[in-house]
Parts: C-alpha cells; structure tokens; sequence
C-alpha cells in the first residue's frame, strides 16, 4: 500500500508564482507520506496569451522548469507526473504540452507529449478554444514504469479518447495520469463521468489533477481533482481552491479485478 496525491493549482501567467505554490503542494504531499504527486496542465504558465508559452519554451533535460521538477523531486523524496510543459516544437511560434516524469532522486524518467489539442466550439456557451494555434500536436503514446507501478500517461483533452487507453493498457499500465486544465463548461458536463469510464473500462487506477478557477486568459477551469479506483469508485476528490488530494493506492488491486473479471482479455475487436 502506498499513498498518491493530485495536486490542483489556480495557475497565472507568473512562472516563478507557480513554481512557488507547485512547490508548497509538493512538500504537502510529501508530508502526508505520499510516493507520487501529479501536478495539473499548464501549472507552470497560464498565459494570457497562448502564444505566450513559447517565450518559456523549454528543451528537453534543459530548462528552469525541468529543473524545478528535479530538485523538488529530490528535496521531498517523492515521484512527480509533471502536469504539463511547454516544450519547443518544430515550430518557432507553437509549443508541446509536455507531460516530463521524475524519479524521487531527480532523474527524468520520460517526457509524455500531448496527442489530442483542444480545437472545439463549445455549444450553447459560446466559447471557442483553438490550441493548434499555440500548441504542436505529439504523436507517441507513452509508459513509464514508476513506483507504483506502469504509468500511461495523457493530458486533458486525451481523456475523450478511449483507444489511446486501450493502447496504454496494451503497453502494460495499470495507473492512467490526467493533469488537466477542464473548462467549467465541459468539466461540468463530462468530467466526472470520463475519468470513472476510462477507469471501469481498463480496470485501472485514475488520478487526475486539475486547474481550478479563473486565469488570465478569461479561462474559468472546473478543478474537481480526483482519484479513481480501479473500481470507477471515486476514492478521494477537492471540488474547489487549491490543494492536494491524496489516498491510498493498492497495486494489488488492479491484479485482482483483472483476473476476476477479464474483460480486458475478452475484447474480440
């Protein structure tokens, strides 16, 4: 039995604000005993502009933010899921939201970059939002083998997008990742509901870490936090403000359930 912890952040377009409060939570969870901590999308930058990411974008290994990661990975002992990054692209002017993974002793473990960008007209609200604007799409989907086990890790709007679960699965996860940055309109809607389905449908551990409240880009995000058993059971949950969000994670769990019940290895397409 270990403990894992989802970190929800209100993030600004101040980076070494950001870095400050990552850091506070951090240390949060590292007090309750926690051996990994997910941090939220963008929780380093929330810029006003979007295109403003790719003044901070960073390579991979090198960069304040990678190194902030690091160090804190080291100074509290604890694994970190990175939320999100930017990171440069093969474009000047547009980013990768990079998710990097570091080991409590400070070695990277590997960068997770995002496959689905958020390019929708939300009904009845009238927001639009366009992230291929500032934002490169990645292309590989990626595990990492950490202390509790196999991550498959995803960003935001991957979570509607249940074959890159299967693909995970596949490649042997048994805990999905999902720091996010919600809007309230959707998250209101469908969040809840997707991380309990992408949960029950794998058989496997959920902890997804929000952003929470407004930004400087007139974004309003729905926080909500939460970690999912294996189950779809909703084991710990922040509806709002910043915090950590922290349980008790069996690996065992996930072994038992996918024995007893296969559906994993029943599927026929």
């Amino acid at each position: 039995m270990a403990r894992i912890a989802a970190l929800q952040m209100s993030s600004g377009s101040d980076v070494d604000t950001n870095l400050n409060r990552a850091d506070e939570l951090l240390a949060e969870a590292a007090r309750d005993e926690c051996v990994l901590a997910v941090l939220p999308e963008n929780f380093a930058l929330m810029p006003e502009h979007s295109r403003d990411k790719a003044k901070h974008a960073e390579r991979p290994g090198d960069g304040p933010i990678q190194s902030f990661l690091e160090d804190a990975a080291r100074r509290n002992d604890i694994w970190i899921v990175g939320g999100s990054i930017p990171l440069a692209s093969p474009e000047s002017e547009r980013v990768y939201g990079a998710c990097p993974v570091v080991a409590n002793d400070g070695s990277p473990r590997g960068i997770y970059r995002k496959i689905h960008l958020f390019d929708v007209d939300l009904p009845d609200s009238g927001e639009s939002y366009r992230e291929s604007y500032s934002m490169f799409p990645g292309d590989d989907p990626l595990t990492v083998d950490s202390a509790i086990g196999r991550i498959g890790l995803t960003i935001c709007y991957d979570l509607r997008f249940p074959e890159l679960y299967r693909r995970l699965v596949d490649d042997g996860a048994t805990v999905f990742t999902v720091p996010a940055a919600f809007t309230r309109v959707t998250g209101e809607a469908h969040w809840r509901t997707l991380l309990r389905a992408r949960a029950i449908e794998n058989l496997a551990w959920v902890v997804a870490a929000g952003q929470v409240g407004a930004h400087p880009d007139n974004r309003e995000t729905w926080g909500h936090s939460m970690i999912v058993d294996p189950w779809g059971t909703v084991v710990a949950e922040q509806a709002d403000g910043e915090g950590v969000v922290a349980a008790d994670f069996d690996p065992e769990y996930v072994e038992r359930l996918r024995r007893n019940m296969p559906a994993l290895s029943n599927r026929r397409l």
